[in-house]
């Protein structure tokens, strides 16, 4: 049995590693993340997750973890920005404002999937223009979802959440553990 990260994120490695787990892999699967026509949030959030885990190649007993953070604003998606200017556009939209950080986990193992999802809601303060293009100067917008990161300079942006913290970096870790648990991962095992 291997334990394979379907991700190329080092967010999410780096809180696997909080739990002690290191993947023997780390295959992130390329699939077409476009949302469907009028498709909500945390449907789409679920949907692209499940993919993820069907899309990465493992052996039938290996365990396979996916993950897929979504930013909310209502109804609307704001995935990871194209370009500095669509950075700045959609934290123009959250300044101020409450949103929601959604992150779907799927564990696969062989044919059987286990799956969770988590929602937080964060609110943003308002940002002046200087803080708007220190951050877009800085690039830490690049391939994060909503244009921003909690655990980097957006922190300062942040006064309030409610929710799950890890959940918003990229992988709510207290549901990964159960989900890991459920697919016979021998987490804890190790442990003096």
């Amino acid at each position: 049995m291997a334990f394979i990260l379907g991700s190329g994120s080092p967010r999410r490695l780096d809180l696997l590693a909080q739990l002690g787990v290191v993947p023997d892999a780390v295959r992130p699967p390329d699939i077409d993340e476009t949302p469907l026509k009028a498709e909500l949030p945390r449907p789409y959030c679920i949907r692209i997750a499940l993919q993820k885990a069907q899309a990465v190649r493992a052996d039938k007993d290996d365990i396979v973890l996916c993950a897929d953070t979504t930013v909310a604003m209502g109804r609307r998606i704001l995935g990871k920005p194209a370009d500095a200017d669509e950075a700045g556009a959609f934290l123009r939209a959250l300044s101020g404002r409450r949103h929601r950080v959604i992150t779907a986990v799927a564990v696969r193992c062989g044919d059987k999937i286990w799956q969770k999802d988590v929602v937080s809601q964060v609110k943003m303060k308002r940002l002046s223009e200087q803080e708007l293009k220190y951050y877009i100067a800085c690039d830490d917008w690049q391939g994060k979802a909503g244009g921003y990161a909690i655990q980097g300079p957006a922190s300062a942006f942040i006064p309030w959440i409610s929710g799950s913290f890890t959940g918003i970096v990229g992988l709510p870790l207290a549901e990964t553990a159960g989900l890991l648990l459920a697919a016979g991962y021998p987490l804890y095992q190790g442990a003096p």
